[in-house]
């Protein structure tokens, strides 16, 4: 096995929730300076809707408020948004989203359609690569 411990980051991007209407789910904006690589990960629980959706957007952006914000091109994915957005039948699942684009501020959102009842998720960003090793611990 080798170490990734010592270069990764991890930042929380969206708390486990419960979400049980179709508000979106705005992430925390994510900067990725002193990293080389960016992964999103997101964890369902139990999706209680028969017929939710859930979409999953990704932004990036300059401004380290993101009011530049844009969706990312689909050449600066790893993955596709697409295979990172879930269904009610995809309970106690985890999807990745990875991001390879040149602006320092990414902002991650699932938007609920459909759903009427409580749908538990999370996501986080996973820092890597850091430019400064070993990176803390407990992540700052």
């Amino acid at each position: 096995m080798k170490d990734n411990f010592n270069e990764i980051n991890v930042k929380r991007v969206l708390s486990p929730a419960s979400v049980a209407d179709n508000t979106a789910q705005v992430g925390e904006i994510v900067d990725s300076k002193g990293f080389n690589s960016l992964t999103y990960l997101i964890a369902t629980g139990s999706l209680a809707d028969a017929d939710a959706t859930f979409t999953v957007l990704l932004e990036d952006g300059d401004a380290a408020n993101l009011s530049d914000a844009v969706a990312v091109a689909d050449a600066y994915l790893l993955g596709t948004e697409a295979l990172a957005s879930f269904i009610f039948s995809d309970d106690n699942k985890c999807f990745k989203l990875g991001y390879i684009g040149n602006k320092r501020y990414t902002r991650l959102t699932i938007t609920p359609g459909g759903n009427a009842s409580a749908a538990l998720l999370s996501a986080v960003a996973v820092l890597g690569e850091a430019q400064i090793q070993p990176t803390a611990n407990p992540p700052a």
